[in-house]
């Protein structure tokens, strides 16, 4: 579904609406679909107070940062309670409201034997998983064949030259780790990411050694002591130790969860103390309401 992606990239929450059943006459059959957004509503579920109803709740649940379905029932008479105008085609409407929350998503700095590992584990979760490394053959099909299953979104960027370029590229709200195999090229990452007001946490990983030397030389490069410090190094859980490149992936997998639950309850937060207005589809154009199939 072409809207459910379009939300999905632009990560911004939305409800999917479908129709679960009919009774009598109604404007859709069963199966029909709608997406609703903040500020846009794709494809109809059949137009009238109906669907103004369900645009109405649908906002409700995306300010309210809901993540459970609902149902909703609709019964299309002139003697049912209305609120945005009668309609009387005689039939009785379901119509499942289901959450589009923002997905976390990740970018992988370094796909060596950690990265790997570790992508393994995050793959098991339903977000975008973006993977960049600048040497080829750490990006072959076979060797990326164990995620094959993933539930995440796989993104592989095989970037030769400057993969630093990438950080600009990538969505809103990244999580991005930085573990290639060239303290050069991490050190052009950190550049890159902290000069990037949008991702949400940098993670580095390394010796305090090599943190000390990062530090001196992004100074120098005229990084504030502010911008610096959005850099977290070492990542990962500190109680939790172990050189094993599964053991490291455990631990940044876990350490980055913890980020993505405070992410979720700020989100939550900040729904609370400025709730979007609920707007009627009714007073929306016909080709704002249909703009693309859902």
């Amino acid at each position: 579904m072409k809207a459910v992606q379009l939300l999905r990239s632009s990560r911004r929450p939305g409800v999917l609406v479908t129709v679960m059943s009919v009774r009598g006459h109604a404007p859709r059959e069963a199966g029909a679909k709608m997406v609703v957004a903040a500020d846009n509503v794709w494809s109809t579920v059949g137009g009238g107070n109906m669907e103004a109803l369900a645009v109405e709740r649908s906002r409700e649940m995306i300010a309210d940062g809901a993540t459970t379905p609902e149902v909703l029932t609709a019964a299309l008479s002139d003697k049912a309670t209305y609120q945005h105008g009668v309609q009387c085609c005689g039939g009785e409407v379901k119509l499942l409201l289901e959450p589009l929350p923002v997905v976390p998503s990740v970018a992988i700095f370094g796909v060596g034997h950690v990265g790997l590992e570790l992508a393994r584990v995050l793959a098991r979760h339903d977000l975008e998983l973006h993977l960049i490394d600048s040497r080829a053959d750490q990006l072959t099909t076979d060797r990326l064949a164990v995620l094959d299953d993933a539930i995440a979104n796989v993104h592989v960027h095989n970037v030769p030259v400057l993969p630093e370029l990438v950080v600009s590229e990538l969505p809103p709200g990244t999580h991005v780790l930085i573990m290639t195999h060239d303290h050069a090229e991490d050190a052009a990452l950190c550049d890159a990411a902290i000069r990037n007001a949008e991702l949400a946490t940098i993670g580095l990983i390394g010796s305090s050694a090599k943190w000390t030397r990062f530090q001196r030389k992004l100074a120098e490069d005229g990084n504030s002591a502010e911008a610096i410090a959005r850099i977290t190094t070492p990542i990962g859980l500190s109680d939790l130790p172990g050189k094993e490149p599964a053991m490291i992936a455990v631990s940044v997998a876990a350490w980055l969860l913890q980020q993505f639950t405070a992410e979720q309850s700020a989100r939550a937060q900040t729904a609370e103390r400025h709730p979007v207005s609920a707007q009627s589809a009714e007073g929306r154009p016909a080709s704002a309401q249909r703009e693309a199939k859902a």
